[in-house]
């Protein structure tokens, strides 16, 4: 596999590309503001095929480039259904955004468990809520590999003050990460690149992050 990340916008999200490299096909994960051209560029110079768009979470810094790309490749836009409303309708989870995009009707909506591919890679979908109701990670075990949204942060999570985060579920969600294998490979939403080992703390989150 290969992963590329693309730091973008005004909170430095991350969007991804993951290709196989047998077969030249790629995934586009998360693309937020201005990333378009950035991923654009990539799959030219490495002559990628792109093959579907996969949503970690609706929030419009990981959305913004969603249907510019897609009517670009015209390739299907996976997302979980408790996030597709937001999706749909840019703005409708209330969080202040200072820019307007174009909604987009998703064509894959995923579920806990389901399958991914983009040529022989194989992802699972693990719903994490909590950050929002339809969160996910994307986890490639013959990789050793997850990417992890706004779930899991290099020492840190995602914020549960927004109006449809919900910490009792984050809870949850941090502790399904936290039995992942050690050396697991970890790719966030936003900032550097971490191991489920090196966050020992994930087990006790709750004590660390609650603020209730």
């Amino acid at each position: 596999m290969d992963i590329s990340v693309f730091p973008s916008g005004p909170f430095e999200t991350n969007a991804y590309i993951v290709s196989c490299p047998a077969t030249s096909q790629a995934a586009l994960i998360d693309p937020g503001v201005n990333s378009s051209t950035s991923l654009i560029n990539y799959l030219e110079k490495k002559k990628l095929t792109p093959k579907g768009i996969w949503l970690t979470h609706s929030h419009w810094d990981h959305i913004a480039e969603v249907s510019l790309l897609k009517e670009k490749y015209h390739i299907p836009v996976a997302i979980h259904a408790l996030d597709t409303p937001n999706l749909e309708k840019p703005g409708s989870d209330q969080l202040p955004c200072w820019i307007s995009f174009p909604g987009v009707i998703p064509d894959v909506l995923l579920k806990d468990g389901q399958s991914l591919s983009v040529g022989q890679l194989q992802f699972t979908v693990i719903h994490t809520p909590g950050h929002s109701p339809g969160s996910i990670c994307l986890y490639c075990p013959a990789q050793n590999l997850l990417i992890s949204g706004d779930t899991l942060f290099k020492g840190s999570i995602g914020n549960i003050s927004f109006p449809t985060s919900v910490p009792e579920q984050m809870w949850d969600s941090l502790a399904k990460l936290s039995k992942l294998p050690p050396a697991t490979q970890v790719y966030p939403g936003h900032g550097p690149h971490t191991t489920i080992q090196a966050e020992a703390w994930l087990p006790n989150a709750r004590k660390l992050f609650d603020r209730n």
